[in-house]
């Protein structure tokens, strides 16, 4: 390959992660849930397993994507300031007390939809905006604005 054909390859690489960096992210549930958009605290504080209920009381099934999806890592770095490595640390504290298990993960983004459309207590995070009428946003996770 001549190095004209790199350059340009390297360049739409760093373009692409540059946008994908810079992507929103998407927190879901259920169409038939009835809950209010979330604010970012009420999210954290579903991810982080600080608490296992809706602002209405409802039981929270929160979902995951898997460790080294891009669109987990953009997520809770936004979301918490936390690092892969912290977020580790974090959960395996709390599984090694006994106190908490963390979300369920679900292999992709399309089976999270899936999921949250089957289920009305679910809520999980994906990477584009759901065309799926079967699932809602409440929060939309706008990195660096």
């Amino acid at each position: 390959m001549n190095c004209a054909i790199r350059k340009w390859l390297l360049g739409i690489a760093c373009s692409l992660a540059w946008a994908w960096a810079r992507a929103d992210v998407y927190v879901i549930v259920n169409a038939a849930n009835s809950i209010p958009p979330l604010s970012r605290k009420e999210a954290v504080d579903l991810f982080m397993g600080r608490t296992r209920a809706y602002p209405n009381g409802d039981f929270v099934l929160a979902c995951d994507l898997p460790r080294d999806n891009p669109v987990r890592l953009t997520f809770y770095q936004i979301l918490t300031g936390m690092t892969q490595a912290q977020l580790n640390s974090y959960w395996s504290r709390l599984m090694f007390t006994g106190q908490l298990m963390p979300p369920q993960m679900i292999q992709s983004e399309q089976g999270i939809i899936e999921l949250v459309r089957r289920n009305p207590g679910a809520i999980a995070y994906v990477g584009q905006e759901p065309q799926d009428r079967g699932v809602r946003v409440v929060l939309t996770i706008k990195e660096g604005r």
